[in-house]
């Protein structure tokens, strides 16, 4: 079951209203007395239903999860759709300038700042969730990739776990890179990472970045899964497919 309702972040948009969604597990009402991990996600209208999705395809998520009976909730909150590069904004931890865009004012901490503090506040109240670090995970793509490996290093007295598919690791690779040096984490993260065989040339720094920061995580001892996915490209269809895999990552407990 996945349960839909409007929100606003005045921190970032004011009262503009957006769709905040969470998925409960099939379980969820026969077992009352249990408790759930939790998977933040981002680009919420993507992960759901086909019907809200920005190109007509979303992950279908909530098809897998009562296939499966996994034992998740998961809660999703939909992107800023400015076209003065709302998502852009929110979803980079850095300020950079882009041939394409322009400069771009990074507000990624104050995304992070949000959901980590009033909206996980919100989904604890709402739900009975686990509400500790070792039950809360975050997963994005693309620009919400980037913000899963932010929020997993930065974050990390909140978040224990992070998906990051396709991450924009390649934009301000030198922030990128110093933050993957210098973040303060613990012995027991878990990051998943990959990428598609067909979208690594799509930027000419994508697979050196991605070779670049999984060198310097497994040198900082990082509990790190990656994968490159063979005929995998930058679109939800490819991130439905890599559901299973990032899932196991994530559910995994020694």
């Amino acid at each position: 079951m996945v349960e839909k309702w409007e929100i606003t972040i005045p921190e970032l948009t004011g009262d503009a209203p957006r769709r905040a969604y969470a998925y409960l597990p099939t379980m969820y009402q026969s077992q009352p007395e249990r408790r759930f991990p939790v998977l933040y996600m981002f680009d919420g209208h993507n992960v759901f239903f086909d019907e809200d999705a920005t190109y007509g395809r979303s992950w279908r998520l909530a098809n897998y999860l009562d296939y499966t009976d996994t034992p998740i909730i998961v809660a999703a909150v939909e992107c800023n759709h400015s076209p003065d590069n709302g998502r852009l904004r929110e979803y980079s931890p850095f300020t950079f300038i882009d041939p394409q865009f322009g400069r771009i004012t990074g507000c990624g901490q104050q995304t992070m700042d949000w959901l980590s503090g009033p909206f996980k506040a919100e989904i604890d109240r709402r739900y009975r969730t686990l509400p500790d670090r070792q039950h809360t995970w975050i997963s994005g793509s693309s620009m919400g990739g980037l913000m899963s490996v932010y929020a997993v290093l930065a974050y990390n007295q909140v978040f224990g776990k992070a998906a990051a598919l396709s991450p924009s690791l390649w934009l301000a690779a030198a922030q990128v890179e110093r933050l993957v040096k210098t973040a303060q984490f613990d012995p027991d993260t878990v990051l998943y990472m990959d990428y598609g065989s067909r979208e690594l040339g799509y930027r000419d720094n994508m697979q050196k970045q991605f070779r670049r920061v999984s060198g310097l995580l497994l040198d900082r001892r990082m509990n790190l899964t990656c994968r490159i996915i063979p005929g995998g490209n930058h679109n939800e269809a490819s991130w439905e497919r890599q559901i299973p895999f990032f899932l196991q990552t994530l559910l995994y407990e020694p």
